[in-house]
C-alpha cells in the first residue's frame, strides 16, 4: 500500500495539518488505519514520519482530532520547536510513530513501575535519507530504549529504513555500534538533555540507559499493538480525549465511512505559504555538566 500527504494550513502556525491518504487520495488515520506490519513474517513495520532529521518543529500525530493529522505541538498559544543542544541540531534521526500501537495509561510497566504515556510508540529511524514529514516508510526493528519522561514510560524504538544501504548489515542493536559507532550514545545524550533549555531537569532512562535488543523491542511492539486493539476495538481502555475514528478497522465501534473523511479535510484551513521561522530556532544551547 502506498500513501500520500495532503497539507493544510500554513507551516509554523497553529492551523498547519498534514493529512494522510491512501493511494486513491481518500483520507485515513495514520494512528489507526495504517497496518503496523508491512511484512508480518519478517516483522518489518510501517513508520509514520512526523519529524524529518535536522528539523526542529515538534510535530506529532494529533490523537484528539478526527483522522489524527500530524500537527505542530502548541504551548501557550505558540507552536513549539526543540532547542539545538550543542552539538546536536534539531532531531538527529527521522522521528515518528508506529501505527496501531498505543502506550496505555492504564498499564504499569513492571520493570519500571511507570504507566504508559498515552501515545503511539515513538520511533527513531537512523538511516541516511532525510524523509519528508508525513512519509510512510518501511523499517527494520533493531532495538529499543526506555525513557522515563515525567514519570511515564516512553519507549523509543530504534530502526532503519529497509531500503537504506546499511540495512542489510544492521540486524540487531549491537550492529548499530559496530557500523555507526557513537550513534546510540548520541541518542541517549539527546534525549537526556533536550528539555533542559526549557528549564526542565535532565531526563532519565530505565535499564541504566541500555538499548535493549531486537527481540525485546518486538515484544514491546506486540504489547502496545494489543493495547491499541483494546483502544479501538472493545472500548475497554481509557480513551480520554483520543479520537478513535477510523475507516479500515471493520469491527471497531469507531469505524466511519470513507465518504465522511473528505469533508473533514475540506474543513481544515486552506494551504498557504509558510510563516517565517522564529530566529530563536537557530540558537545553540550549551548544557553544563552540572545540569546532568
Amino acid at each position: 500500500m502506498s500513501y500520500k500527504c495532503v497539507e493544510r494550513g500554513r507551516l509554523n502556525t497553529t492551523d498547519y495539518r498534514v493529512f494522510i491518504t491512501d493511494k486513491d487520495w481518500k483520507a485515513i488515520s495514520p494512528f489507526h488505519d495504517i497496518p503496523l506490519y508491512s511484512n508480518a513474517e519478517t516483522k518489518e513495520c510501517n513508520m509514520v514520519v512526523e519529524i524529518p532529521r535536522w528539523t526542529n518543529h515538534k510535530m506529532e500525530i494529533c490523537k484528539e482530532e478526527v483522522l489524527n493529522p500530524i500537527k505542530q505541538d502548541v504551548k501557550s498559544g505558540a507552536v513549539r520547536f526543540v532547542k539545538n543542544c550543542f552539538p546536536h541540531h534539531g532531531y538527529i534521526w527521522n522521528y515518528g510513530a508506529l501505527p496501531q500501537t498505543w502506550e496505555d495509561v492504564g498499564h504499569t510497566e513492571p520493570t519500571t513501575g511507570t504507566r504508559g504515556d498515552n501515545d503511539p510508540l515513538d520511533v527513531c529511524e537512523i538511516g541516511q535519507v532525510v524523509h519528508k514529514r508525513g512519509s510512510v516508510i518501511q523499517v527494520k526493528i533493531l532495538g529499543v530504549m526506555c525513557l522515563v519522561d515525567e514519570g511515564e514510560t516512553d519507549w523509543k524504538v530504534i530502526c532503519i529504513d529497509v531500503n537504506d544501504p546499511l540495512a542489510p548489515e544492521l540486524n540487531d542493536i549491537d550492529d548499530v555500534e559496530k557500523h555507526m559507532p557513537g550513534f546510540i550514545k548520541a541518542t541517549r545524550e539527546w534525549f537526556t538533555v533536550y528539555k533542559i533549555p526549557d528549564g526542565k531537569p535532565a531526563n532519565k532512562f530505565a535499564y541504566n540507559g541500555e538499548a535493549k535488543n531486537r527481540e525485546f523491542a518486538l515484544k514491546v511492539i506486540e504489547e502496545t499493538n494489543h493495547q491499541w486493539q483494546r483502544l479501538v476495538g472493545s472500548g475497554e481502555a481509557i480513551r480520554g480525549e483520543i479520537s478513535c475514528k477510523n475507516v479500515t478497522v471493520e469491527d471497531s465501534p469507531y469505524h466511519i465511512d470513507s465518504s465522511e473523511t473528505k469533508i473533514i479535510v475540506e474543513q481544515a484551513a486552506p494551504a498557504g505559504a509558510p510563516e517565517a521561522l522564529p530566529s530563536s530556532v537557530d540558537k545553540w544551547y550549551y548544557i553544563p555538566p552540572s545540569a546532568l
